[in-house]
């Protein structure tokens, strides 16, 4: 144990090292010695995992306290784009399940996005990024639409520069990753560990199927929930607790020469209309849907896997197989009760919880 006379000798050794500093650290009040990120634990309930659904945390970028704070920021920060008027929420709102009600996402300069925005949550999870998943990690992910054309159009150096040159982000990346130099990669990875903190798993579904809280869903949203786990067979793809297989799927909406998913990143033809499944988790909150937004409600959703379904489409999904042999029937009223019990996985804490809020 260290005594009294050792701690006044590591202070002045402390002292020696910044006064030898050439880069001005001096100026910013140093750590106390020993110091860190501290390390966080997510928190979720034991029924989310199982052998399909390991989470994905990377060892190069561990959550910390201080990571997950400074990502809040950023993720609000609109010195991201070009002209200060964007940030990653303008694209991705809590309220709406961090996605984008508009169909298609607006850049600084009024440019149209191609696809619309993905919600963001339990992203822990997922396996890769974007429709076309075209991004291995989170990290990776929130580097494209800064320096996106149709979206931030900015350049990472502008970023760091600005971020430097601001009165508080050097000494919380100091704080967060150990050193007040900031480039790219810190910003990314901090902006994915608060995303990997978005867990949603408190929606009514999960009292009633989890929790044994049978009062939780209405007769017709059980009748909804028999449906979606039997004869409609909405489960293949969107699988619980996540209501995601994690696939990249060509679903039938049929061939569109402007979008070719999956194809347009390995450039195989087979994977032509192919699409990441998205999770079902909000969906009542995150419309419109499909890639492209082209159904607004989830009846026209419904609609279409009940007499829409494009089975001519090449490159057609395996998963689709109760739609080839004609399986799928769904009346009026069962249609309803699909749209009902999608309903029931709306998570409102989840949607307003200030711990996702803009912290600024």
């Amino acid at each position: 144990m260290l005594n009294v006379r050792s701690l006044v000798l590591l202070g002045l050794y402390g002292s020696l090292l910044l006064a030898c500093r050439p880069d001005r650290e001096e100026d910013r009040p140093m750590a106390p010695v020993g110091s860190g990120p501290t390390p966080l634990d997510l928190h979720y309930p034991s029924w989310v995992v199982d052998t399909n659904n390991a989470i994905m945390l990377p060892a190069d970028d561990p959550l910390t306290v201080e990571g997950v704070a400074l990502g809040r920021r950023l993720f609000y920060e609109k010195a991201l784009s070009d002209d200060y008027s964007m940030s990653c929420s303008s694209c991705h709102q809590q309220a709406f399940g961090f996605s984008d009600p508009q169909m298609f996402s607006l850049g600084t300069d009024g440019s149209i996005g191609r696809r619309n925005s993905m919600a963001i949550m339990n992203a822990a999870w997922d396996r890769f990024f974007f429709w076309d998943t075209r991004a291995p990690s989170l990290e990776m992910q929130a580097l494209g639409p800064v320096v996106n054309p149709v979206e931030m159009r900015n350049s990472w150096p502008v970023v760091e520069a600005r971020l430097a040159a601001h009165p508080e982000y050097p000494a919380l990346f100091e704080q967060a990753f150990g050193t007040a130099e900031i480039d790219s990669m810190q910003v990314v990875r901090a902006i994915a560990q608060f995303e990997r903190t978005l867990l949603s798993f408190n929606s009514r579904f999960d009292r009633y199927e989890y929790e044994g809280d049978l009062g939780a869903l209405t007769a017709q949203e059980i009748r909804g929930r028999d449906l979606f786990f039997g004869e409609a067979h909405c489960n293949d793809c969107h699988t619980a607790p996540l209501f995601t297989d994690h696939t990249v799927l060509n679903i039938g909406l049929g061939p569109d020469p402007e979008d070719t998913g999956l194809e347009e990143i390995t450039g195989i033809h087979a994977d032509g209309g192919r699409f990441k499944t998205p999770t079902m988790r909000n969906i009542e909150m995150t419309a419109p849907y499909m890639h492209d937004g082209r159904f607004a409600t989830l009846e026209e959703v419904i609609d279409f896997y009940g007499d829409d379904v494009d089975l001519t489409t090449p490159n057609l999904a395996e998963h689709m197989l109760p739609w080839m042999v004609g399986q799928i029937d769904l009346d009026p009223t069962e249609r309803a009760d699909l749209v009902a019990f999608l309903k029931s996985l709306t998570d409102q804490e989840f949607l307003s919880a200030p711990a996702f809020s803009d912290p600024n």
